[in-house]
């Protein structure tokens, strides 16, 4: 008797194994992907800050992205303004794409000789996220602020180092 239960036991269980192989059933699928337009930057204009006269009093100058600009403290600008633009960049990608840009977190450094300044708190237009138009492009304008110390040095001040402008899909 022991015999046969033990016999009817592994007929269940072998029953019971060739019946979950048989329950596996299975699906295929295809793979694809679209290789978009790889997003590109291409500055087209710097920041220029034109003609600006100081006094013995700190003072900043704020360059819009429309290329306008105002003084504080001792800064003034002259009737003789200069060059004063906004930095421009030509974005191209993927038309109708949104993406990011990052502006530099960190002042750039202006030297004339052995006389420096800075320029900071950059902007942008647009600010955060643009938006290719339907021929894949945009035009981005930065502004910053430039600050001046007391009695700053007369001279042709430039960066050494240029500030970067990062733009990436979304």
């Amino acid at each position: 008797m022991k015999t046969q239960i033990r016999f009817f036991a592994l007929t269940v269980i072998l029953i019971g194994l060739s019946t979950s192989l048989f329950a596996q059933v299975s699906a295929t699928s295809s793979s694809s992907a679209t290789i978009v337009t790889p997003i590109t930057i291409a500055k087209t204009a710097d920041i220029n800050f034109g003609n600006v006269a100081i006094n013995t009093i700190a003072g900043t100058v704020v360059l819009t992205t429309a290329g306008s600009r105002t003084s504080t403290g001792g800064v003034t600008l002259p009737a003789v303004a200069g060059t004063v633009t906004a930095a421009s960049f030509n974005v191209t990608g993927a038309a109708n794409y949104t993406y990011s840009i990052t502006l530099p977190g960190s002042a750039t450094t202006l030297t004339s000789g052995a006389n420096s300044m800075t320029a900071s708190t950059f902007t942008s237009n647009p600010a955060t996220t643009g938006t290719l138009n339907g021929s894949g492009t945009q035009t981005v304008k930065v502004g910053a602020t430039l600050n001046v110390s007391a009695s700053q040095a007369a001279g042709s001040y430039t960066s050494s180092t240029p500030f970067t402008v990062t733009v990436n899909y979304n």
